[in-house]
């Protein structure tokens, strides 16, 4: 008698989905000069000095519709590991080990047109004064018709272009303009730090990236500003289902914001996990240092009577410095 139990097919595994960013043994050194005589002829017989690692070894995951905190104080290394994550490290530094992966798409070794399409579709990177980012003789209708003629959605190879008027004004009334129509009309130098910021994220929006980079967003913010453009960044997080890696040194804004929060200092990153598990029990010295220089300046985290976790503050602190 044949166990027909035994023959019944076992059911695939559901595949996990894949995160947005995955980094591992992520490492940045200084580009080793090779030392040479007067003339600048290089002696093989003597190998060029191995400078100390700047950054690393980093870990980092982000999956989709979840925001991971990188934390630390200035200088620590934190803007140094978001440029790596799409090969933009500036000259005389290089990547020295490790991987990154974004939408499972490999950037160590990616060709000039994957790397271009990564950063435009792969993932957009927000910085901290976005009138850098702007070119002051152009509009911001100008702005985002470059953009999107620069990285046109996936198949529309030799099909009619879409619309980047359309898009533009959507993108911007989800951003929260009402009149998107004049803010196209407007030049950068027209308008504030935190309407460019908005820009910026419209930006991102309006090529539906699963990623976006932002790193100290709301630094040059006043405080209505930073509170507009981190609710906004949670808006866009739960409606699109965004992966945000959020680099910060203000810890309000971690507790505000992060489902997950890595701690970096002098370059690595010493202690990562749930959010609420590092605000309730930090396990790394320096981390404990941070959360008690914070509750010093800005008084003990409130009791909410929810379950133990950061608070969930209504706006970031002034300064935005605890280090």
């Amino acid at each position: 008698m044949i166990d027909m139990a035994s023959q019944a097919p076992t059911p695939a595994a559901t595949p996990a989905p894949t995160p947005a960013l995955a980094v591992r043994g992520l490492e940045l050194r200084r580009a080793a000069a090779r030392p040479g005589g007067p003339d600048g002829a290089q002696s093989p017989a003597s190998p060029p000095p191995v400078s100390p690692p700047l950054v690393g070894p980093v870990d980092l995951t982000v999956e989709r519709g979840q925001v991971v905190c990188l934390v630390g104080p200035s200088g620590c290394g934190k803007s140094l590991t978001c440029m790596a994550l799409l090969d933009m490290l500036p000259d005389g530094v290089v990547r020295a080990a490790g991987t990154i992966r974004v939408a499972g798409q490999a950037v160590d070794g990616a060709p000039p047109d994957r790397l271009r399409l990564l950063r435009g579709r792969g993932a957009a990177y927000v910085l901290q004064n976005p009138a850098s980012c702007f070119d002051p003789v152009f509009t911001i209708g100008a702005h985002f018709r470059e953009t999107l003629a620069a990285h046109p959605p996936a198949g529309s190879n030799g099909g009619p272009r879409p619309d980047w008027r359309a898009a533009a004004l959507s993108a911007l009334r989800e951003v929260g303009f009402a009149d998107a129509r004049a803010i196209l009309r407007h030049y950068p130098f027209q308008m504030s730090g935190g309407m460019l910021q908005r820009v910026m994220i419209a930006l991102a929006l309006v090529l539906d990236v699963p990623l976006l980079i932002a790193d100290e967003p709301t630094t040059d913010l006043d405080l209505p500003s930073q509170a507009r453009v981190l609710d906004l960044l949670d808006q866009v997080r739960r409606t699109r289902n965004m992966a945000i890696l959020l680099v910060t040194h203000d810890l309000s804004v971690a507790a505000r914001m992060a489902d997950r929060m890595a701690v970096m200092r002098h370059g690595r990153v010493v202690e990562q996990g749930d959010a609420r598990e590092v605000f309730a029990a930090p396990r790394h010295p320096y981390t404990r240092a941070l959360l008690a220089a914070h509750h010093r300046l800005y008084g003990p985290c409130p009791q909410t009577g929810q379950e133990a976790g950061p608070p969930r503050l209504s706006a970031p602190s002034p300064t935005g410095d605890h280090a």
